[in-house]
């Protein structure tokens, strides 16, 4: 399994990692209490960190739905994170022209779900030689995964994490199938759970309560880590009922801490049992 190195911390060598923060860009105040409190968060477990938030979330059920600062005030909000925090920070690109701009601020760049076989956007990415975490399309079996890292690495860059978040299964659900965890892992890269999205209700309003089963997020991240991960992707905010978006799935920012604790020992074991 290949290390990849952000900043000056190496992801997915001996330590769990988490990519963490608000689901999408809202008001300063509420980015810049939860990028400290994560940071600290962090700083006393041990955990290589990557703070994230969207500046634009471009695939919102309904246009009245807030979809974020945009790219350019977004970027600036991201930007004043990292120097403030000195964190790297990681958010998503939609389309190929958003990329150069966004690699002038972020440390990786994150192609989400339904655009990971979208070849102009990922290449776009991969051009830049930032690290890229490319999400595993809900459609997609997870074996074929290799085909966009293979495109990334088709342009030398070889700094890659490859995300689970979840299967389309029936109508409005995802499952979250253990032997994908297996079949990522042959890509060679680290691998990323993305827990907090897969537990999302499709078709049900994210601010609706029964728009996410957040009743499932220990099992499942235990399952995870216990399956061979190596970090985990959740979004988290200090106050998830008014998030602006995923407010029935992200986890409460001050419960976050005690719910890593056990993923952390849980992954201290499966490292010890790897061959």
């Amino acid at each position: 399994m290949k290390n990849i190195k952000v900043g000056q911390q190496e992801f997915g060598k001996d330590k769990l990692f988490i990519i963490a923060g608000p689901c999408v860009i809202e008001k300063e105040s509420i980015m810049m209490e939860t990028a400290e409190k994560l940071k600290k968060m962090a700083e006393r477990l041990d955990l290589p960190f990557i703070f994230k938030s969207s500046y634009i979330k471009d695939n919102r059920s309904s246009v009245e739905f807030y979809p974020g600062p945009g790219l350019e005030e977004g970027l600036k909000m991201l930007q004043k994170i990292k120097d403030t925090f000195d964190v790297p920070v990681i958010s998503d690109v939609h389309q190929a022209s958003e990329v150069n701009a966004a690699a002038e601020v972020l440390d990786v760049i994150q192609i989400p779900a339904y655009l990971c076989m979208q070849t102009s956007l990922v290449t776009a990415a991969a051009k830049t030689q930032k690290a890229i975490n490319v999400k595993h399309g809900q459609f997609l079996a997870p074996e074929n995964m290799i085909k966009p890292v293979q495109k990334i690495e088709h342009f030398g860059n070889k700094n890659i994490m490859v995300t689970e978040r979840g299967y389309v299964f029936g109508y409005n659900d995802l499952i979250v199938d253990p032997r994908s965890f297996y079949e990522l892992q042959q890509t060679g890269y680290p691998v990323v759970f993305d827990i907090t999205h897969c537990i999302r209700k499709y078709g049900i309003p994210s601010s609706d309560p029964s728009g996410g089963t957040r009743q499932y997020l220990g099992p499942i991240a235990r399952a995870g880590v216990a399956a061979g991960i190596d970090g985990i992707f959740i979004e988290s905010h200090p106050d998830c009922t008014n998030a602006l978006c995923d407010a029935a799935s992200q986890y409460p920012l001050d419960q976050l801490e005690e719910f890593l604790k056990p993923l952390i020992e849980i992954h201290h074991i499966e490292k010890q049992t790897r061959k």
